[in-house]
């Protein structure tokens, strides 16, 4: 089964938020990676589920999975399954450095509320 890949505008604003903090040192660093991370996202496509579950999935009560990127960023990401269609669609939800704190809301993950 392949997957459709769909980004949030919350992934895409953590995406831009990185970039622009990467270009501060190196432009050109900051360009490949950007285009480093949509190239990982893309590998989604096939095998979703190969990557870990996140510790958010302990306490959100939803498998969310995490696709390490450059050994320093997580992509937080959810799967859905149409079994009997053979579809399926990866989620993407955010894209935070290994640095930050786990998210403590479902709605931090869907972009809904603020970050403290």
């Amino acid at each position: 089964m392949v997957y459709q890949i769909e980004i949030s505008p919350t992934a895409v604003a953590d995406i831009e938020s990185i970039f622009l903090w990467i270009k501060e040192d190196s432009p050109e660093n900051a360009y490949r990676w950007v285009r480093g991370c949509y190239e990982i996202m893309l590998t989604l496509e096939n095998f979703p589920r190969r990557c870990a579950l996140a510790i958010e999935s302990e306490y959100m009560g939803i498998e969310v999975r995490q696709l390490l990127y450059k050994k320093q960023f997580n992509i937080l990401f959810t799967v859905s399954e149409i079994v009997e269609q053979e579809q399926g669609i990866v989620r993407i939800h955010r894209v935070r450095h290994c640095s930050q704190q786990a998210l403590q809301s479902i709605d931090q993950l869907f972009g809904d509320e603020p970050e403290t």
